[in-house]
């Protein structure tokens, strides 16, 4: 399957399969979430649980492929996004498979995006954010893109001390910046 999408003043095509996170068109979620993020030239980009790579390609194409790395847990939206940044034209962003945090050794990022999968129990987003904190430089931000409210925004403000929320079309885009090198609250 061919999606074809403009994006942040980019025209995009990503292929897609039967199995991958929203096969048929870009996830509203994320065109919400891509909507509040600002890329700036310097910035230092992650894409965690990148999918077939829209977050992360358009990040490459707003600030260049060398800023940006993207990974997923799931072999087959590695190989997705890897297929979709050739047919994009930045090949040369780097794409790993990782559960997470586990095989990302990166560190410094000024902008972490994220559509997290939605589990009963939070572990994938907790995880997401706590390791995420750290992986970010002082002033990075974390932006995740969800349905649901309170936990994340109690886990954000535990974590960084502080979001920013804003609603659209039933989803919740949170915010929040890293200001200092340790957890706002202890866990």
């Amino acid at each position: 399957m061919l999606i074809q999408a403009e994006i942040k003043n980019h025209d995009l095509r990503f292929e897609t399969a039967e199995g991958l996170f929203s096969p048929h068109s870009v996830d509203k979620g994320t065109l919400v979430m891509l909507d509040k993020v600002i890329f700036d030239p310097g910035d230092y980009v992650l894409d965690l649980g990148c999918g077939y790579g829209v977050v992360g390609i358009v990040a490459a194409k707003c600030i260049g492929a060398e800023r940006v790395v993207m990974a997923d847990v799931d072999l087959l939206a590695v190989a997705a996004a890897e297929q979709n940044a050739h047919l994009n034209g930045v090949p040369e962003v780097r794409i790993i498979q990782s559960d997470g945090f586990r095989a990302i050794r990166e560190t410094g990022f000024s902008l972490i995006l994220a559509n997290p999968p939605y589990h009963a129990d939070f572990s994938v987003p907790k995880h997401f954010i706590e390791r995420g904190f750290n992986r970010l430089r002082i002033g990075g931000k974390m932006l995740l893109v969800t349905k649901r409210r309170e936990w994340y925004k109690n886990k954000l403000i535990a974590v960084f001390g502080g979001v920013q929320i804003w609603e659209e079309d039933g989803y919740f885009v949170f915010m929040s910046e890293k200001k200092s090198m340790s957890y706002a609250k202890i866990m």
